[in-house]
C-alpha cells in the first residue's frame, strides 16, 4: 500500500467478470495474492444493462472460499433496492448501484448503510457529474465510468476525466473509481485527474503478468496522490 499520510489511499480492484469463471475461487485468489486490494463484481441482470452475468448465490459461494477479500459489487441493475439485504447476506462489503436506476439515492443509501455495508453511487459516461454531488456526504465513493456500463473491453473514454478531477477537488477525502478500459495506457490519466480505486478487467487478468501490472497501476496512483 502506499505511504501517503492523509486522504484516501490507492486501491487496486480487478474485474473478476474477465477472469476464467469456471474456476474464480483459484482466479480470485491468485488476484489477491498477487497484489490486488479488493476484488470488483460486476452485477448485470440483462434489464439496466443488456448483458447478464451473475447474483448473490454466486457472492455466497465465493465469499466462503475467499473470506478476506473486500468485495465492490458493481450492481448494474435496474432495481437496485432489490437486492441490498440478498447481497449483505451473501457476503458483500461495499455496494455501488446506479445514480440512475433510482428514484431515492439517499434513501437506497441510508438502506445500504443500515445493512452493514459500505455505500458507492456510480455514473454512466453520459450522466452530468451534477447529479451525484448532493449525496456525497451519504456515500464511501464515487464510481465515474470510463466507458458504457454493461461490456468488457470498451475503449477507455479520456473525455471522462473532468468528472473524477471535479470530484476530487470538491470531496478530497472521498473514494473516486474508475471503471472501463484503465491499464497501463490508460492509468496515468486516471491518477493524475484523482482517481484513487482502480478497476481494471483484462488489462489485469488477462496479462502475462497480473501482479506486474497491478504494480505498475499502483505506482502511478501513489505518485499522484502524494503530488
Amino acid at each position: 500500500m502506499d505511504t501517503c499520510q492523509k486522504g484516501p489511499s490507492c486501491k487496486i480492484g480487478p474485474s473478476i467478470l474477465n477472469a476464467d469463471l469456471s474456476n474464480l475461487h483459484d482466479a480470485c485468489t491468485k488476484l489477491l495474492d498477487d497484489g490486488a486490494d479488493y476484488l470488483h463484481l460486476d452485477v448485470m441482470d440483462g434489464h439496466f444493462v443488456p448483458n447478464l452475468t451473475f447474483g448473490h448465490p454466486l457472492v455466497k459461494c465465493l465469499r466462503s472460499k475467499v473470506p478476506e477479500a473486500f468485495f465492490d459489487m458493481h450492481m448494474m441493475v435496474a432495481d437496485p433496492e432489490k437486492w441490498v439485504e440478498p447481497m449483505n447476506d451473501a457476503g458483500a462489503d461495499q455496494y455501488t448501484f446506479h445514480i440512475e436506476a433510482t428514484k431515492d439515492a439517499a434513501a437506497l443509501s441510508r438502506k445500504i448503510k443500515e445493512v452493514g455495508m459500505k455505500v458507492g453511487i456510480a455514473l454512466k459516461p453520459g450522466t452530468a457529474v451534477d447529479v451525484v454531488v448532493p449525496y456525497a456526504e451519504l456515500v464511501d465513493m464515487i464510481l465515474v465510468m470510463t466507458v458504457e456500463p454493461g461490456f468488457g473491453g470498451q475503449k477507455f473514454m479520456a473525455d471522462m476525466m473532468p468528472k473524477v478531477k471535479y470530484l476530487r477537488e470538491k470531496f478530497p477525502d472521498l473514494d473516486i473509481e474508475v471503471d472501463g478500459g484503465v491499464g497501463p495506457n490508460t492509468i496515468d490519466a486516471c491518477a493524475q485527474a484523482g482517481a484513487n480505486m482502480i478497476v481494471s478487467g483484462s488489462a489485469v487478468v488477462k496479462a502475462e503478468d497480473p501482479k506486474a501490472v497491478m504494480s505498475l497501476l499502483r505506482k502511478s496512483v501513489v505518485k499522484a496522490l502524494q503530488e
